[in-house]
Order: structure tokens, then sequence, then C-alpha cells
């Protein structure tokens, strides 16, 4: 078989026999040698050996430059697994309008995905945090060097993994039959296809949309049942664990949205006269987020007007120990405000300040 070099001198998989092509085509979509041994029907052992003899007769250095060459001589398209050696057809599920997604991702907690109630296997933290940041552009694309940096930040990856990642989340995300086209990419980059994905982000976004529509009519009751189900979509911490930039920031973003939804759904069980479920709701926000100052200013005023002044006091008084002890700071103006109502026996509102 002639053999041919690329531009840096190093020779191309045509320098390669039938099989140890299709082991490096392998390599290059990310498998394990137990896997490429399972799908080729060979030991193990023969993949190890197939693989030494392709890093000697490519001039490659190690594994991470097997899949970057794998992409680079075409034998893996990027982003769509690897290249057929004939065309095949394949017949490709279709969305239909209104139809409920047989995938769930949850991001509002520790990652998770169902397919039809089947928990997913979605590999480790790096591989779970491509998945995190794509679910998390709800639909938008995103290009590789989006991806690297929302996943990565400055400590990049020496080969061109993403397409790898891809490639093994398609399989994750299948339904057994092989790799699922939940994943789109095209000139503009990755991302999730449109209506393949139930994404628990994008659900909060649309109740909390209606949130609003439900104040401007001035139906109380519709806001706070909106406002429970959003917070039924938190299991913990959202992106618990889950490394990045971007898995940090939106932690941050979407904790605070979960802190702004328990408050204002307490505004309008206020409203409604629902005292005792408001105050319970917020001292275990406060528990919770002993620093979050508008919340324990919220819930003194609401002990306040329920007539339980020395515990709104009381936690006027913890709140100012946690923020000397873990901050050094002093209380900020919303909680002295809070606390010199109290002292002169103000009767707070039912709203207890604006949304």
């Amino acid at each position: 078989m002639p053999t041919t070099v690329t531009s840096d001198g190093r020779p191309t998989a045509t320098a390669l026999r039938q099989q140890e092509r299709e082991v490096l085509s392998a390599v290059g979509c990310g498998l394990g040698d137990e896997e490429i041994a399972a799908a080729l029907a060979v030991p193990e052992d023969t993949v190890a050996e197939h693989l030494a003899r392709i890093l000697a007769k490519l001039g490659l250095r190690d594994r991470a430059a097997a899949i970057v060459h794998a992409f680079d001589c075409g034998l893996v398209a990027p982003g769509q697994g690897p290249r057929p050696a004939r065309p095949a057809s394949r017949t490709v599920a279709v969305p239909v309008a209104g139809a409920t997604p047989a995938l769930r991702v949850s991001l509002l907690g520790p990652l998770r995905a169902w397919r039809d109630g089947r928990v997913l296997d979605l590999g480790h933290q790096r591989q779970q945090t491509v998945l995190a940041v794509l679910a998390l552009g709800l639909g938008r694309p995103l290009t590789r060097r989006e991806l690297l940096d929302d996943v990565w930040g400055l400590e990049q990856p020496a080969a061109n993994v993403v397409p790898v990642y891809v490639y093994r989340l398609r399989k994750a995300l299948g339904d057994g039959s092989g790799p699922a086209p939940v994943i789109e990419h095209g000139p503009r980059g990755y991302r999730l296809a449109p209506g393949a994905v139930d994404v628990d982000v994008a659900r909060v976004e649309e109740l909390v949309a209606g949130i609003g529509e439900a104040e401007r009519a001035d139906d109380p009751a519709e806001a706070v049942r909106l406002c429970s189900r959003v917070l039924e979509l938190f299991r913990g911490e959202p992106l618990a664990g889950l490394p990045g930039p971007l898995a940090e920031l939106e932690r941050l973003r979407l904790t605070e949205r979960r802190i702004a939804v328990v408050r204002r759904k307490a505004r309008w069980q206020l409203r409604l006269g629902r005292d005792a479920e408001a105050i319970a709701e917020l001292f275990a926000l406060s528990a919770e987020h002993p620093l979050n100052e508008p919340s324990a200013a919220m819930l003194m005023r609401a002990l306040q007007r329920d007539g339980r002044q020395a515990e709104a006091l009381a936690v006027f008084e913890r709140a100012r120990r946690s923020l000397s002890d873990d901050l050094g700071v002093a209380p900020s103006g919303v909680l002295r405000r809070a606390h010199q109502m109290i002292l002169r026996g103000d009767e707070a509102g039912p709203e207890l300040g604006p949304a």
C-alpha cells in the first residue's frame, strides 16, 4: 500500500492496514481498548498490539496524539463520529410537535439525564460539563473555542477533545441502537437539537415568565402555584461538583434565581394571609444562606407582622454575627432598616417591600 505524508512529514492513515485503520478510527472516537475489542470482535491484547504499531508507523507520541491524528486525516468527522467506509442509510427520529421529549436533562442539582425514565451514565466530570454547557446554551450554537473556554478556562487540553466528548455523549444519550442525534454540529458550532431534550433550566425560565404574567394580572394564588413549581425543580446545589468557569458562574446565578423565587413566593403568601407558610419558607432560606441580608430582613419583617418581635430581633442578631464572623463586615442598610422598624414597632405591609 503506498504511503503518503502530511505537511509535517508524518505518514497518513494510508500507511495502515484495514484493521489498524479501524482501531485508529475507534481511538479517535474516544473508545477504550475493551470497547474497541468488543466492537471489532478481537481480543483486547490484539487492540493494544494494533495501537502500538499505529503509533510506530505514524510517528505518534501517545494515544492523545492518535486521537488528534484520526481527526486530521479524516478517519473521524468532527462532531459526527467515525466516517463510514460506505454511505449507510439511517432513519433519524424527528420530534413530533407538542410531544414530550424522551430525553430529560437536569442541571438544578448534580447533573442527571434520563431517557424514558432510565438514568443515563454521562461519563466523567469534564464530559458532563460539556453537556451542561450545551444545555445551558438553550439551543444556541457554541463554537469549539467557546466550549473549551467554558469547560476548561485557562487549563486548555492539549488534544482536540471536544469532538471526542461529543461523540461519547451522543452514545450515552442514545437509546442503545447507536449514537443519538441529540447534539447537532453545524457551521456555527454545537448545540442540543431543538425539541429533542427537556432541560429543567429552560422550564424554570418559562415558569418565571408565567409568574410575571400572574403578578401583572394581580393573581397571587397563581403566582404562588408557579413559584412552587419552580422550586420543585431544584434538587440541591445547581451543577453540583462540575468544574469549569461557566459551571461556577451558573451555579451562583441559579442559586440566586432560587432565592429570588422563594422570596417572591413568600411575598404573595403573605398577601394571601398565609403567614405561617411564608415564615417557614423564609426560615429555611435564611438557614441555607445565612449571609443573604435581604432574605433575613424579609423574615424579620414577616415575624414582626405576625407579632413575633423577639424572634425577629433574634434573626437580626444571628445575621449580624454571621456577617461579622464570616466576612468581617457590619449589617448593610437593608438589615439595619428592618431592625429599626422592629424597634420602633412599625407594622410591616403585606408585601414587605418591592417585588
